[in-house]
């Protein structure tokens, strides 16, 4: 069991409710975008290569926040579930307590800090960005 008591507890439980409230309804907002974009209704406007190559970029955008909300939002399931277990605090890796400072800063943190470095490098995605000229 963690070290956490039951006010510290309900406080992370209601800030997980909270973050998972607001990823909702952004999910939700780019979703309506999605249905309302001028891509897929028929329209009068001759588009030049520069704004069809813009519009596919806004869209790339989008749908990479919205994967990065839903993540967010498996993540806080995730943390629900390990509160329901009596599990929550405890690194998923190794076991021991998360401190509590990173559990106020990512209620959903799932692994010590140790444990989530050592995830980052053997998880890592590969994208690099491109200089900046």
């Amino acid at each position: 069991m963690s070290a956490l008591d039951d006010r510290q507890l309900q406080d992370l439980r209601a800030r997980l409710d909270a973050r998972a409230a607001r990823l909702s309804a952004e999910i939700a907002s780019i979703d309506a975008e999605r249905q309302d974009s001028p891509a897929r209704a028929p329209h009068d406007q001759v588009e030049d290569q520069g704004e069809r190559g813009e519009h596919r970029l806004r869209e790339a955008v989008r749908h990479a926040e919205r994967e990065r909300d839903a993540e967010e939002l498996r993540d806080i399931e995730a943390a629900r579930e390990r509160m329901a277990r009596g599990q929550y605090g405890q690194c998923i890796d190794c076991g021991t307590d998360i401190p509590p400072a990173r559990l106020q800063a990512q209620p959903w943190a799932a692994r010590c800090v140790a444990c989530q470095e050592v995830f980052e490098r053997s998880h890592a995605t590969g994208v690099r960005l491109p200089p900046v000229l």
